[in-house]
């Protein structure tokens, strides 16, 4: 069987758990992790793995796994589609989604390359829960509850903000799809708390939700990387109403995202040129081998 060539590109949270979830995944190999630091202070689990600050100078990829901050996507998604390697990213603000996958598909189209946008647990997978609960109950509500636990988006989100050290953002759920942040935020020193928070309840990630933001001594006393989803929806099958379906996860937040992110990079070269979200892509292309099997298998 030839293997699927594979970079990651960026190597934190993320970068880690997708490289875990590759070596457990028998169809890739590994080409190389890309780091805007490259080889320089390189993490002692990385020996072994050729380690560039350029994509371009690992030869032979088949697909990046881009596991950057959400607003980096972008550009790093346009650097790397024209070579002709295909991408896939965790891309987590939900508004933007739409106007993204435009205009990657028109890049992607443009390379002969394919993009999937968005491709962590939520948006994501639970994207794909939400279209199948919907098929069956046409008519009805769909709340999507969060938490109680770490959102890796925002906390990134409060990091890259002026004068924070360290943050975390956490997501309590509120009911009906409504959810409160608590942001906890460790300063540089002389940095002004009243400006930080101001920054915080405009960014785009926190604007729309209640959020509370505390100043800590240290972050890392209280991070956790656990977070959850309750899905329902009640709605109506034909003419039936009443119906009532409900999903549940508990998960490790990074070890999810960076699992889906290499079953979703399976998936890319099974598809034509184009920018896709999971919603798109058949469920069966995220697993590996021939459908048959699957089929026999699942149905």
């Amino acid at each position: 069987m030839k293997k699927i060539s594979v970079a990651v590109v960026g190597y934190g949270n993320i970068g880690r758990y997708t490289l875990e979830a590759l070596v457990e995944t028998p169809d890739f190999e590994v080409a190389g992790i890309v780091r805007r630091r490259g080889a320089e202070d390189c993490p002692k689990e990385l020996a072994g793995y050729k380690v560039v600050k350029d994509i371009r100078e690992l030869g032979h990829v088949d697909v990046a796994i881009l596991s950057v901050p959400s607003r980096s996507v972008e550009a790093y998604a346009k650097d790397i589609l024209p070579l002709g390697i295909n991408t896939v990213d965790s891309f987590d603000i939900h508004t933007q989604v739409p106007s993204l996958r435009r205009m990657l598909n028109e890049v992607a189209q443009q390379s002969g390359a394919v993009s999937v946008i968005s491709a962590g647990w939520d948006p994501g997978s639970d994207s794909v829960v939400r279209a199948l609960l919907e098929s069956m109950a046409p008519k009805g509500l769909t709340d999507t509850n969060f938490g109680p636990g770490r959102s890796m988006g925002h906390s990134v989100a409060v990091r890259a903000i002026e004068g924070v050290k360290d943050a975390l953002s956490v997501t309590i759920p509120l009911g009906t799809g409504i959810h409160r942040r608590m942001v906890y935020v460790e300063l540089e020193d002389g940095a002004d708390f009243d400006r930080v928070e101001k920054a915080i309840k405009n960014d785009p990630y926190f604007v729309h939700d209640e959020t509370h933001v505390q100043q800590v001594s240290s972050v890392k006393d209280l991070n956790d990387v656990g977070h959850g989803v309750n899905l329902v929806r009640k709605g109506v099958s034909g003419k039936t109403h009443n119906q009532l379906f409900e999903f549940n996860m508990k998960i490790n937040n990074p070890a999810l995202t960076g699992q889906i992110l290499v079953a979703v990079a399976r998936a890319t070269m099974r598809l034509q040129p184009g920018c896709y979200t999971m919603i798109e892509i058949p469920v069966v292309d995220l697993l590996p081998g021939d459908r048959e099997t699957w089929v026999q298998r699942l149905v």
